[in-house]
């Protein structure tokens, strides 16, 4: 057993207002400069929809994450001799047009503009040419366009749902569409790191955080085929490749990332999983309907004192240990299992997990678009769903509806208990019921009601000590090398890198 830990993440779909503010606070931070304008690490985008940037789900355009080949898998787009192969031109990579082009406009006309017939305006102009140019796309353009036919109905996701299913969702009193925030995955298999050609990339030990070393970087650009997520660009100025770093610096001084400290809808938790790395293989190369089941499997319970035991023989501090105990991922995702991860079938084993979205699910407006609450229940039915069941799980669950189902059943218990125990208006039967069919008895009905709606910042966010003084150990003594190559690290970089 190859013990690891992992910084991972859950977002509470349900809480998702679409407000955008975590994106803004990570472009203030990180990628407000030359070269990065059209970089969003973090975005939020509206479903159903094509997103950013466009039809990043297509894997038949991009080429992008991992394929089956028999017991093993294999880079579906990237690799040595595809990558040899495409050296001179890839055509599996989006382009500026597919992000969008990034623009200002010219406030200062409004200032210096001389005296005239016409009022002045700020006209747009390209960040990258400086020349006007006329706005087509901008990275959250189909923002609330729930039922558009430019966005909304070229989904990738609709490849499972029947032209009558797809038409039902689009009709206009019963238009359905719900936000999915996304940055990077820190998977446990990632492609991008897989197919860089020049090592550049990398996950690092102690909490799985995905980087780009911006010194070996040569601009191969495989890492952004590689990603089915797109979560790596290319900054045209500085020649480089770029990524979410996950905020590692605030993480390391005990600060949640910028996204999510900065959540309006407070929908995001971040803590530590322990993980098997000897089960990697097995878990990418599985069949797609063993997936997510594999992958779940693939987290250790922090609790066991055998996992306990051997965690510590790996090399994890005892505190990062407490800190999967407390984790908040731990319960949404293995204990009470009502967060998944998104796309599996890219087979890089994603670290962020999502809880499904209910609402607007689970509402009902009548014929006349009246709000309608008059089923058997005060809830309607999951089988009464207005988003599909099917799309939700082709987004979470490769295509499998049962899991979904079972997260949703849980989910309509906790609302049925905490109705029956606040107001108690509901047949005590009927919540009986519910409860044996979710599998969850009062107690975690209760505490998933708790760490959903009334969760404090600190047990949203559980994030454990930075161990610096383990890093000191890899630098040099100073007094002892004076003299040499200055100060640094114990193995000095070879020549030409």
């Amino acid at each position: 057993m190859d013990i690891r830990s992992q910084i991972s993440m859950v977002f509470h779909l349900d809480k998702c207002i679409g407000c955008h503010t975590c994106s803004v606070a990570c472009k203030n931070i990180w990628t407000d400069r030359k070269g990065a304008e059209y970089m969003w690490w973090n975005n939020v985008e509206t479903k159903p929809g094509t997103g950013y940037p466009t039809k990043w789900e297509d894997q038949d355009i991009y080429q992008g994450g991992w394929e089956k080949n028999g017991d093993t898998v294999s880079l579906k787009g990237a690799g040595k001799l595809k990558g040899l192969k495409n050296i001179f031109h890839n055509p599996n990579m989006p382009v500026l047009d597919d992000y969008y082009h990034p623009w200002r406009y010219k406030y200062e006309d409004l200032f210096t503009s001389p005296e005239g017939d016409d009022q002045p305006i700020g006209r747009a102009v390209s960040l990258i040419t400086g020349e006007p140019m006329e706005i087509k796309a901008g990275p959250n353009w189909d923002d609330d366009l729930g039922g558009s036919p430019d966005y909304a109905r070229k989904d990738t996701n609709f490849k499972s749902l029947s032209n009558a299913e797809q038409e039902a969702m689009f009709q206009l009193e019963k238009m359905t569409m719900m936000y999915l925030p996304r940055i990077c995955n820190h998977c446990l298999n990632p492609a991008c790191v897989a197919s860089c050609p020049s090592g550049a990339l990398y996950k690092r030990g102690e909490d799985g955080v995905v980087l780009i070393n911006q010194e070996r970087c040569r601009a191969w650009r495989m890492c952004v085929t590689a990603c089915p997520y797109k979560k790596t660009y290319y900054n045209w100025s500085s020649g480089k490749s770029e990524k979410c770093i996950l905020c590692y610096p605030r993480l390391e001084s005990g600060q949640a990332p910028a996204c999510m400290h900065s959540c309006v809808g407070r929908i995001r938790y971040l803590g530590v999983m322990l993980y098997d790395a000897d089960k990697i293989h097995e878990v990418a190369s599985c069949d797609e309907k063993d997936l997510v089941d594999k992958q779940l499997d693939i987290y250790l319970d922090p609790n066991d004192p055998k996992v306990i035991e051997e965690a510590k023989k790996c090399g994890i501090a005892e505190s990062t240990i407490k800190a999967a105990q407390d984790s908040p991922v731990y319960k949404f995702v293995k204990e009470w299992e009502i967060a998944l991860p998104l796309h599996p079938e890219f087979r890089t084993i994603p670290n962020l997990f999502y809880v499904p979205p209910m609402l607007p699910g689970m509402a009902q407006v009548d014929g006349d678009g009246v709000y309608e609450s008059s089923s058997k229940s005060l809830f309607p039915s999951i089988d009464e769903n207005r988003l599909p069941m099917k799309y939700i799980a082709s987004l979470f669950s490769a295509g499998d509806t049962d899991i979904v189902r079972k997260v949703y059943d849980k989910m309509m218990a906790v609302k049925v208990h905490r109705r029956a125990e606040t107001v108690g208006d509901l047949p005590q039967d009927e919540v009986k019921d519910l409860m044996a069919k979710a599998k969850i008895n009062g107690d975690s009905a209760n505490a998933i009601y708790r760490l959903t709606s009334l969760a404090t910042f600190e047990e949203r966010f559980v994030i454990p000590p930075a161990h610096r003084e383990e890093s000191i150990e890899m630098l040099e003594a100073t007094a002892e090398f004076k003299g040499e190559n200055g100060f640094g690290f114990k193995e000095r970089p070879a020549r030409g890198l």
